[in-house]
C-alpha cells in the first residue's frame, strides 16, 4: 500500500509539481516553502518567553525566562509557545487560513506548532481549540483553530475535544482595541460546554488558537477551564504578535 501511494504521488508530481505555499514557485515536496518565502517567514526559535512564546534576547537555557508583559500581567495559564511571529509571510498565511479558505495550510501550520509545543507536551493532556461564535462559524464554515488543534492532538497522540469551549455571545472584533479594551471585550465571553465540562476536571489542558495579541481570548478560555476544575493550562498559537511586528 505504501509503495502504491508513493508511486501515485510521484505520478501526480509529474503532472502537478508541488508549489510553494505562498507563491507559485516550484518546490521539492508538498506543503513546502520555497527558499525565498522560507527566509521571509519569521519562525520562532531560540530563547522565548516561557509563558507567551515571544522571542527574547539572549541564549536559550533550561531555566524559564519571561517577557516584560508576562512579568507584569497576571496570566491565567502557566506556559505557552508560538510557531511564528505575526508578520511578513506568516501574517499572509494566517490570514489565508483564517479568511481565504486555504485549508491546505492547516497541515504544515500544525506541524510547525507541534514542533514549537514540544516543551509543553505531557501524557494525558487534553487539547482544545478556541471556539468561534455560531454565527461567525456559519459564515466562515470552519474554525481554523479547531483544524489546527485536531492535527496537533492526533500527531501528539493526545485526546482532542473540539467543542470543550463555547462562545455564547458574539463579541465585537478585537481589531483596533488596546489591551484593556481587549480584556474587557472578552470578559466572560467563553464558557465550557455543559456536556463536556467534566472532561476538564483534574486535567492539564492545551488551548490552541491561530494568533495571540494581548492574550485576552486565551485568558478567558483558561479561566473558564480552571473554573471547572482544570489543574493547569498551557497555550499554543500559530503566530504571536510582537510589539515591533
Amino acid at each position: 500500500m505504501g509503495l502504491q501511494a508513493g508511486a501515485l504521488r510521484a505520478a501526480l508530481h509529474l503532472v502537478y509539481p508541488p508549489q510553494c505555499l505562498t507563491c507559485d514557485a516550484l518546490v521539492t515536496t508538498d506543503f513546502g516553502l520555497c527558499g525565498t518565502c522560507w527566509r521571509e517567514t519569521p519562525f520562532v526559535s531560540g530563547l522565548v518567553c516561557d509563558r507567551c512564546g515571544i522571542p527574547l534576547p539572549g541564549e536559550d537555557s533550561t531555566d524559564p525566562e519571561y517577557c516584560d508583559d508576562c512579568l507584569t500581567i497576571a496570566r491565567s495559564w502557566a506556559r505557552g509557545r508560538a510557531a511564528l511571529l505575526y508578520k511578513d509571510k506568516a501574517r499572509q498565511m494566517v490570514l489565508a487560513l483564517k479568511h481565504g479558505d486555504r485549508l491546505d495550510l492547516a497541515r504544515p501550520a500544525a506541524a510547525w506548532m507541534l514542533r514549537a509545543a514540544q516543551p509543553l507536551l505531557e501524557p494525558g493532556m487534553l487539547v482544545a481549540p478556541i471556539p468561534l461564535h455560531r454565527l461567525r462559524l456559519f459564515r466562515r464554515r470552519y474554525n481554523q483553530s479547531a483544524l489546527l488543534s485536531a492535527r496537533i492532538a492526533r500527531a501528539a497522540a493526545l485526546e482532542h475535544c473540539p467543542d470543550l469551549l463555547l462562545r455564547p455571545r458574539s463579541t465585537p472584533s478585537q481589531e483596533g482595541r488596546d489591551r484593556q479594551m481587549r480584556f474587557a471585550n472578552m470578559s466572560g465571553a467563553l464558557t465550557l460546554h455543559p456536556r463536556r465540562a467534566a472532561r476538564a476536571k483534574d486535567r492539564h489542558i492545551l488551548l490552541v488558537d491561530d494568533v495571540m495579541t494581548s492574550g485576552a481570548t486565551l485568558a478567558a478560555a483558561a479561566e473558564a477551564c480552571l473554573a471547572h476544575g482544570a489543574t493547569q493550562i498551557s497555550v499554543l498559537v500559530l503566530a504571536r504578535v510582537a510589539k515591533d511586528a
